[in-house]
């Protein structure tokens, strides 16, 4: 059992996008699932389905390039259980200049970093993907 399962998702993530795997499998959850939506949507990866089966899994299908690049070159954790960051409308990052996407749960639910913004709202930020 991991004790943090948003990050050993990342770390999936990092490995199969090293290894120039097409897809990566990790356990289904809630917040996994919307942190994979969120990244789908602002084309970090290509799609994210959960499994019928039991137990649930969360395959990611990851995005490249025509040159075979991956679309991620950072994934980084920053709100760890050891140590939440909690940041305001104000105080949300803007990784790479604007470039990026940094993750955030919000009482509204899980956003990225602009969205956030335009909805004023601050919360726990979750990761940044460069």
């Amino acid at each position: 059992m991991t004790t943090d399962p948003v990050s050993d998702m990342l770390t999936t993530i990092r490995n199969g996008l090293k290894a120039r795997l097409h897809s990566v499998t990790t356990p289904a959850s809630n917040l996994k699932g919307e942190i994979a939506r969120v990244m789908k949507d602002a084309g970090y990866i290509s799609d994210a389905v959960t499994t019928s089966e039991f137990p649930k899994k969360l395959v990611i299908t990851l995005k490249y390039t025509e040159k075979a690049v991956p679309a991620i070159t950072e994934i980084k954790r920053v709100s760890k259980p050891g140590l939440r960051k909690y940041v305001s409308k104000i105080e949300i990052p803007a990784v790479l200049d604007g470039m990026g996407l940094a993750i955030l749960s919000t009482s509204k639910g899980v956003m990225s970093g602009a969205d956030a913004k335009k909805a004023r709202l601050g919360g726990e930020l979750i990761c940044t993907v460069a």
